[in-house]
């Protein structure tokens, strides 16, 4: 339950009209109380802001997305979910982008502590666990997007699940030089799709190639851009490498390889990852991760917990589907 006034001046010893003159910045408060005052409304994850506009007693029927990237197609998708669960709620939805290369922590630290809103929408953020838990003494109802914590309400896909089921089917059709076309390395949602990369094709006694691992120059949105897919197209069919399959590790970045294909007149059966509703008209075989429902089940899940924030904390991981088009098919 979020603090107020009242549980900071308790804990302070201090009276209730002491604790808004720390607030409201008065002079004829002593150093030492302001000072203590304030540590103890930090600690507790209150802002002086929630006093100052009353935010901390009324409802505001307001939501927050925190993204990091705004202008994808997974965004949409994952917006399309949100928005039709709220067309039903008298709930307004604001969107912010996060610039994780100014630090994402500290960004939505500030966010959470002017208690802008109701609850809040963490959409592929990647906090660290560490950071996830400082979040929790802010007593705000928070549910994370495309990732998974035992803190907070989630939904998440299994990507290690869903790599590896694209990896097998290749497997499984003979090839065994399956290059990995790869977003940014460190990424969270690369690393699991790696390790189902790696585990299927050690099922198969094939030993893991990183040569056939090959990303793009552009780094934008983790990789995940069709320039970038463009890219490690390339640069595998300039280097000197036998390979006799693709997975890409997005539909996108498979756009663009197919685009460097069509260039080099080269056809390399090519399997990738999500399903966008653009992959059906190019013709994709890819794996399908329910982007819609995702944004639709933590949103519904935000919306629980913001009427009832005792309750137990519900962790929901969707699985994968493999969608055969012509793109395997070679």
């Amino acid at each position: 339950m979020a603090k107020t006034i009242y549980d900071i001046a308790k804990a302070a010893e201090v009276s209730i009209a002491t604790v808004s003159r720390v607030f409201n910045r008065s002079g004829t408060v002593k150093e030492s109380t302001r000072k203590k005052v304030l540590n103890i409304a930090d600690e507790m994850g209150y802002h002086p802001q929630a006093y100052a506009q009353g935010l901390a007693s009324k409802k505001k029927n307001n939501i927050m997305m925190l993204v990091p990237v705004m202008s994808n197609y997974f965004f949409t998708e994952i917006l399309k979910g949100t928005q039709d669960i709220l067309s039903n709620e008298n709930i307004e939805l604001n969107i912010v982008n996060i610039n994780q290369e100014k630090g994402a922590f500290k960004q939505v630290e500030q966010i959470i502590k002017r208690q802008w809103a109701d609850g809040y929408l963490f959409v592929s953020l990647h906090l660290d666990d560490s950071d996830l838990k400082k979040l929790r003494r802010y007593n705000v109802p928070i549910s994370l997007l495309d990732d998974y914590s035992n803190y907070f309400d989630s939904v998440a896909f299994d990507n290690e699940k869903g790599a590896h089921m694209a990896t097998k089917y290749l497997l499984d059709k003979g090839y065994k030089r399956i290059a990995f076309l790869s977003g940014r390395s460190d990424a969270i949602p690369v690393l699991q799709r790696m390790n189902g990369y790696k585990l299927a094709l050690a099922e198969n006694k094939i030993e893991f190639d990183a040569d056939l691992v090959v990303l793009g120059d552009t780094m934008e949105r983790d990789g995940f851009t069709e320039k970038s897919g463009y890219e490690a197209m390339q640069k595998l069919l300039s280097a000197d490498i036998d390979v006799d399959a693709c997975f890409c590790t997005s539909d996108i970045k498979a756009i663009g390889a197919q685009k460097t294909m069509r260039e080099h007149k080269k056809s390399i059966p090519l399997i990738s990852y999500d399903n966008l509703t653009i992959s059906e008209y190019v013709e994709l075989t890819t794996i399908h991760q329910p982007i819609y429902d995702m944004g639709y089940n933590a949103t519904e899940l935000l919306l629980k917990r913001i009427e009832s924030p005792e309750a137990e904390v519900s962790n929901v991981i969707l699985s994968p589907k493999l969608i055969i088009r012509s793109s395997s098919e070679v």
